[in-house]
């Protein structure tokens, strides 16, 4: 297991990159947009796209798939505020959504917004939640098909020309597969959604299902073309300030509120102020650790190296007290919604578990002990890339 030499990014994201020098592309793009890019020109840049969308003439500028949380809430009210669109919001509401997500949605849409909400059927998104879990080691892998989907199949239905998203993990995480530029057409290429998980799904189950499944399928260019939308634009090409830290300083100022429960020691995360409509993403940082050797901390921490805000020194202690971490109550909640006992839970999990990264004790696997049941192999930030 390698390390970035600048944050804590380790090799084992899949499809991250590292330099000769041993810097992983999240740095260095962070290193790229802070030196060499020029915003003027992106700016006069974003500035021909509105005007390219204002002159369809369309009953809407732009549609945006909004969870309530911090980033949609920025790309909404700077999309309106700042570049002078008319906004469509579009919401794929969650299963199980938090009383803190359900608050934030709101929230955002009494900013002034037209918001349309899709419920995908409960019982199908149950179904694949159980068995993405089960094949991928990923219960939330289905919960982001639809959540992209609808937004470009309602710009379809309103021929509506652009599509703003927020941020690009081509540019953030450093992924290969969905380059660093502003076209959001290519988000079919984010490791979630990029395989044949959805057919896969599909042909386990029965035909009814099939014409079900409408809100997980993402339009092909084709569709696009045919229904007039133009453009799809990710926002952090041409927001220099876009980043985690300032996107939760805004959104709280704009009304955002956080989860109810902010010890990362049972939610694996630093800040209550992300990922805040859905109790399952805890899990799922949770099995990320277990099969990667880490979660949702590593990438809080690195983004705040990146921004100056944090030392590598101060981070390393952070992941190796937080990261990975899942409070006894939401693998509880999670089991009830699948309706697996904890036991069957756990047991799928030992699947998962990367053996080279984890030792488990095989007494405990199974009684609710939750990821303190599996020793690191590793240490955190040590045996640097290059």
């Amino acid at each position: 297991m390698r390390y970035c030499k600048l944050c804590v990014q380790s090799d084992t994201r899949p499809r991250i990159r590292f330099s000769d020098e041993g810097v992983c592309s999240a740095c260095l793009h962070a290193i790229d947009r802070r030196n060499n890019v020029d915003w003027d020109e992106r700016q006069r840049e974003i500035e021909q796209i509105v005007d390219e969308a204002m002159l369809c003439h369309a009953d809407y500028d732009c549609v945006i798939g909004v969870s309530g949380g911090k980033d949609s809430t920025v790309q909404s009210l700077y999309a309106r505020d700042e570049l002078d669109l008319h906004c469509l919001l579009v919401n794929c509401v969650p299963e199980n959504i938090t009383d803190a997500g359900r608050a934030n949605l709101e929230n955002l849409r009494q900013q002034g917004f037209d918001m349309i909400s899709y419920k995908p059927d409960p019982v199908i998104m149950r179904q694949l939640v159980k068995d993405s879990f089960y094949t991928y080691g990923n219960p939330i892998k289905p919960t982001e098909h639809p959540l992209f989907a609808v937004t470009f199949q309602t710009a379809i239905r309103y021929r509506i020309p652009l599509v703003i998203m927020g941020e690009n993990p081509g540019v953030t995480l450093g992924v290969d597969g969905l380059g660093d530029g502003p076209d959001a057409t290519g988000i079919t290429g984010n490791y979630t959604l990029a395989d044949q998980a959805l057919d896969d799904w599909l042909e386990r189950i029965d035909d009814f299902w099939w014409r079900a499944a409408h809100f997980y399928r993402f339009p092909s260019q084709k569709e696009l073309w045919l229904g007039d939308v133009k453009k799809a634009i990710y926002l952090t090409h041409y927001m220099p300030d876009w980043s985690f830290h300032n996107n939760i300083a805004f959104a709280r100022a704009n009304g955002l509120v956080g989860r109810a429960d902010t010890d990362s020691c049972q939610t694996g995360r630093l800040s209550p102020f992300s990922a805040v409509d859905s109790d399952m993403q805890i899990v799922n940082q949770m099995l990320k650790y277990l099969k990667y050797g880490f979660g949702f901390v590593t990438d809080e921490v690195c983004y705040a190296i990146r921004d100056g805000r944090m030392s590598r020194e101060q981070a390393i202690e952070l992941v190796e007290r937080h990261d990975g971490q899942c409070g006894q109550r939401y693998i509880a909640e999670f089991c009830r919604y699948i309706d697996i006992t904890e036991g069957e839970f756990w047991s799928v999990v030992r699947k998962w578990v990367n053996p080279t990264l984890f030792q488990y004790d095989e007494e405990s696997l199974g009684l609710g002990c939750g990821v303190k049941s599996f020793m690191p192999l590793f240490k955190v930030g040590q045996g640097l890339a290059g």
